[in-house]
This record gives C-alpha cells, sequence and structure tokens, in this order.
C-alpha cells in the first residue's frame, strides 16, 4: 500500500469534497480518499499493484480540478 498527497487547486466547497472522494474511491486498487478543503489536498491510500498515481491524478483532472 502507498499514501500520497497531492496538492490540488480548484477545490473550493463540500461539492468538491464529495466530488474528488466519490470518483477516486471508486477506483479498483484505492483504498481511502480524504480530502482537505482547508489545505488544498488530497490524501490518497492505494494498493500501486492495482492503480497507478497517473491514473489517480487523471481521476481528479477530469473532476475539473489541476493536481500540482
Amino acid at each position: 500500500m502507498q499514501n500520497i498527497t497531492l496538492n490540488v487547486k480548484g477545490m473550493s466547497c463540500g461539492h468538491c469534497v464529495n466530488s474528488i472522494e466519490g470518483s477516486v474511491g471508486q477506483l479498483d486498487g484505492v483504498n481511502q480518499v480524504t480530502v482537505k478543503l482547508a489545505d488544498a489536498q488530497v490524501e490518497v491510500l492505494f494498493n500501486e499493484s492495482q492503480v497507478t498515481l497517473d491514473k489517480i491524478k487523471e481521476k481528479i483532472e477530469e473532476q475539473g480540478y489541476e493536481v500540482e
């Protein structure tokens, strides 16, 4: 398991939190997603043999946010 923290621009409300947690959380291999709105960060605990970091970033960007 790998735990990463991504800096994400564009999050501003509860809808943003739900959007990211819902979409990333549906990926196979993702065990936990925690959005820290005040810090503009997304923490993801995932199994790197099932899902790539690039796929997680892509899923966040599909929701309209920018991953730094």
